[in-house]
Parts: structure tokens; C-alpha cells; sequence
């Protein structure tokens, strides 16, 4: 007997959909996490936009670092967006069936806004980089137009090979199952159902993570190594705490996402198991999202002074 959303064509068995398992191995807990994730999405919309807001309309904000902050936050939004959603709808409605193409879309976007998130780190942290290790040349390296080129190269560079990654996973036949044991389309998790040899794809995917995820890291790791040599050689204990403090908001972010992605993807095998890369991705995907926002207003004191100028702006005009 085949299993539902899977038709019998000659020998071999082809999904039509798929099914997304998500929590439901946690019957008497959908009411509380669908409370429960709710909160974080609205937290990550609220929080993120604030940022967008004050990003745009404080002068003071006006600076290569807070333009590239109000594109990261920005990329949070359309991230946890990929995820979220779907993990609400079936919360909501108990319908886990997914189309094909209804996986396919959102597996795109969600290597895209992961890329992307990844060069944007790099980014910041060559920000940072020109800043401390060459203020004079600061204004010149990191004009406006190099910054809008710099963003645009963040949101486009992975396009054209994310498309093709996505094309050639969702190219393979799957026959093994339609069961997903996960709440969202997972590269590892779709490619468990394939029949046949996926050696290809796998190869491909760990270039790809190389190429998208491992180099940006590198470049990150020698931009901090190059403002540690030269924040080390300051004069001033408090010109030190100064210059670290401009990067320690960027610093944290960085070790939450990286950290958690890693140990998601590049753990052995043998201790995978479908709980525990559940929680993994909830950690990277819909958590650290979350935390972002906090992490730069509460450790950032123009962000913070601008957030302030606001809400005092919005209750003078409430109360006029």
C-alpha cells in the first residue's frame, strides 16, 4: 500500500507532497507553542522595524554602520517571514501537507536570506574593520555608493546559484516517504526521502557552505583579529573599551548565528536525530531573530538614545 501523496508510476513510487511532521509528536503543547511563537514573531516584526525606523529618520544614525544595520534587520524580518508562518499555519489548522513546489519556494528563500545573512555579517565586520583600523581613510572606503553596492552584493550575490541548488535537489525522485520530521523543508531532511544516489547533491550543498558560509567566517575572523592587534595598541584603557564597545553588538550576533549553524550542519552524523536538529534550527532561524534586536538597542547607546527620541516624539504628539 503506498502512503498517502505518493502515486505509483511502473516500478518506482513519486511524491506528489509532502508532509510536514513539525511538533506533532507534541499534541498537548500545539495551544502553548502556538502562544509561544507568536510572541516571537511579533517581538521579531516590532523589535526589527523599530530599528529600520529610527535607522532612517535620526540623523545621528546617518553612518555606514547603521545603514548596514538597518539592512540586517530588515533580512531578520524576511527570514523568520520563510519560516514562522508556516510553522503558525499548522499549529493553527492541523494541515501539514505541503505541495512540492510549496516546499521548493520557501527552501529557496530560506538559503537566500541565510546567505545573505552571512555576507552581511562580513560586511559589517569590514565596516568595523576601516573604522577602527583606518578612520582617516573611513569616509573614503565606505562612501555611500560603496556601501549601497556592498548591500545589493549581500541580498544578490547567492542568487543564481541558491535557484540552482534548490533546481537540482528538487530535481531527484523522491519515493522513500513524504514525511518531513521537521517544521520547515530542510536541505537534509528533503534529501533523506530521495531515492537513489545523492552523492552529488551532497557534494554540492558542502561546496556551496564552504563557498557561502565558511569564507564569510574567515573574513570576519580577520577583520577581528586586525581591530584586536590595533585596539591592543591604543593608548587609553578607556579609547580601548570605546573601540571594542562599537564592535561587541556585531560580535555577539556573529557567534549566536555561526555558532548555532554549525553545530547544526557540522556535527558528526551519528549524534543527528530529529528532536535535536529541530531545536538546533529553531535556535538560528526563529531565536537568535529574536534576540537581535535587544542585543543592538540594549548594547548600543546611539541606537538606544535614538529609540528614546522616538517613543518621547510619539507620546508628545499622543498627548497634543
Amino acid at each position: 500500500m503506498t502512503p498517502e501523496g505518493i502515486s505509483a508510476g511502473g516500478n518506482v513510487s513519486t511524491v506528489r507532497h509532502f508532509v510536514l511532521l513539525g511538533f506533532s509528536d507534541l499534541p498537548e503543547l500545539q495551544g502553548f507553542l502556538s502562544g509561544v511563537f507568536t510572541i516571537i514573531y511579533l517581538v521579531v516584526l516590532i523589535g526589527n522595524s523599530l530599528i529600520i525606523t529610527v535607522t532612517i529618520l535620526d540623523c545621528a544614525l546617518q553612518r555606514p554602520m547603521y545603514f548596514f544595520l538597518a539592512n540586517f534587520s530588515s533580512l531578520e524580518i524576511c527570514y523568520v517571514s520563510v519560516t514562522l508562518p508556516r510553522i503558525l499555519f499548522d499549529l493553527w489548522a492541523q494541515k501539514r501537507n505541503i505541495s512540492v513546489q510549496g516546499c521548493a519556494t520557501p527552501l529557496c528563500f530560506f538559503l537566500l536570506m541565510g546567505t545573505t545573512e552571512c555576507f552581511l555579517l562580513a560586511v559589517m565586520s569590514y565596516d568595523r574593520y576601516v573604522a577602527i583600523c583606518h578612520p582617516l581613510r573611513y569616509p573614503l572606503l565606505m562612501n555611500p555608493k560603496k556601501c549601497a553596492q556592498l548591500a545589493a552584493g549581500s541580498w544578490l550575490g547567492a542568487v543564481p546559484v541558491q535557484i540552482g541548488q534548490t533546481c537540482q535537489i528538487f530535481s531527484l525522485n523522491f519515493c522513500k516517504s513524504n514525511q518531513i520530521a521537521h517544521f520547515f523543508c530542510d536541505i537534509s531532511s528533503i534529501l533523506k526521502l530521495a531515492c537513489g544516489d545523492t552523492s552529488a547533491q551532497e557534494v554540492s550543498l558542502c561546496v556551496v557552505t564552504m563557498v557561502f558560509a565558511a569564507v564569510p567566517f574567515v573574513m570576519i575572523l580577520a577583520s577581528y583579529s586586525k581591530i584586536a592587534s590595533t585596539v591592543l595598541r591604543l593608548p587609553t584603557a578607556q579609547g580601548r573599551a570605546k573601540a571594542f564597545s562599537t564592535c561587541s553588538s556585531h560580535l555577539l550576533v556573529v557567534v549566536l548565528f555561526f555558532g548555532s549553524v554549525g553545530i547544526t550542519y557540522f556535527r558528526p552524523k551519528s549524534s543527528h536525530s530529529a528532536g535535536t536538529d529541530k531545536l538546533l534550527s529553531l535556535f538560528y532561524t526563529v531565536v537568535t531573530p529574536m534576540f537581535n534586536p535587544f542585543i543592538y538597542s540594549l548594547r548600543n547607546k546611539d541606537v538606544t538614545e535614538a529609540l528614546r527620541k522616538l517613543f518621547l516624539q510619539t507620546q508628545c504628539r499622543g498627548s497634543s
